[in-house]
């Protein structure tokens, strides 16, 4: 006996319509990879992840497959988060940290047909473009005024490409068991292994990470995630802020601890999330300049244990709660969420 509740499918498109029909004016920051700070809100994201999905029809792109970006938390790639996967192509991020032989190798196992890429990374794009099998173009995500000199014949231009196209592409409807994107995972023997999320995974993630135990995520928060979308797309939080209606703040490239201050104070940051090491400098640099960010109530800590001289700092000295977090890429990918008890 079944039961007579609505079925549909879980997909990732449906999170950015809700996004854009119930919190349209929200507002996503980025700090650009050009300098200047990049406003804009949940309905502008909307919009142009359909011009991206639009472009990417248009270069022949088509369900299943696989689209690389290799870029920093900003609008842009949050655009390509939505817009790849809502048109049931494959979101594949890459670690630019990985050594260039292990990119090339991910990039031919995955068969990219399209390679997106920030600025920052495309002499790295240049090293490696000649061994990459079926990378048919290369898109530098930025607008005419920054496009660079280069020797690659293959080069497109972001803002190009979507001023060619309309904001009224209708997603497809499919099977929510379909691959939205692709991460290769280093914690392995031999070459990185590629998992591959299903909107599904991905849908159902996002409303865990916003529970109250997790990120506590809601429209009265602000969230920056440090840690980057190519690290298993950012612990899955970029699909649960339109769901939820969070205001987003991108840090881009500029993760030092007086870059990461100011933006957050600037921007009132409630919660974020990263990896020890970079909180590590934070604190330093809050010790060093009897500075702190006084809207921060929560991080989440992941990535490699967390020290208790950490927690303790972030607890005694600042008055923010730490919550460490553990999980694995297959699993999309927090598993657990660990807090202290007051007691403790």
């Amino acid at each position: 006996m079944q039961g007579l509740m609505m079925d549909r499918q879980l997909l990732i498109s449906s999170l950015i319509e809700h996004g854009a029909k119930v919190y349209h004016d929200r507002e996503i920051v980025s700090r650009t990879v050009e300098g200047p700070i990049h406003r804009y809100t949940f309905a502008d994201l909307h919009g142009r992840s359909k011009q991206v999905a639009g472009a990417l029809t248009a270069l022949g792109i088509k369900a299943a497959d696989r689209v690389a970006t290799l870029a920093w938390n900003g609008y842009r790639h949050i655009e390509l988060y939505f817009g790849v996967s809502g048109m049931e192509a494959v979101c594949h991020t890459l670690n630019p940290r990985l050594h260039p032989s292990q990119l090339i190798y991910i990039l031919n196992h995955a068969e990219d047909r399209l390679l997106f890429t920030d600025l920052t990374f495309l002499p790295l794009v240049e090293a490696i473009a000649g061994q990459l099998k079926t990378v048919e173009g290369i898109v530098v995500m930025t607008d005419a005024d920054h496009m660079p000199e280069s020797k690659l014949s293959n080069l497109l231009c972001y803002e190009d490409l979507l001023s060619e196209q309309d904001d009224d592409f209708v997603w497809p409807d499919f099977d929510e068991n379909t691959a939205a994107s692709l991460c290769y995972t280093s914690g392995t023997t031999g070459n990185p292994k590629g998992v591959l999320f299903s909107h599904r995974s991905s849908v159902l993630h996002a409303f865990c990470v916003s529970l109250p135990a997790v990120l506590a995520l809601s429209e009265s928060e602000t969230f920056l995630p440090v840690v980057p979308m190519f690290h298993v797309n950012a612990w899955g939080t970029p699909y649960a802020i339109p769901m939820t209606g969070t205001k987003l703040v991108m840090p881009g490239p500029a993760l030092d601890g007086a870059s990461l201050t100011e933006l957050m104070n600037a921007e009132a940051v409630t919660s974020t999330a990263g990896v020890p090491t970079v909180w590590s400098g934070l604190l330093n640099y809050w010790r060093e300049h009897d500075t702190s960010v006084p809207t921060l109530k929560v991080t989440i800590i992941g990535g490699s244990a967390v020290p208790r001289s950490m927690v303790e700092a972030f607890d005694k000295e600042f008055g923010i709660e730490v919550r460490q977090g553990w999980g694995m890429t297959e699993m999309s990918p927090i598993g657990s969420i660990n807090m202290l008890k007051p007691e403790q």
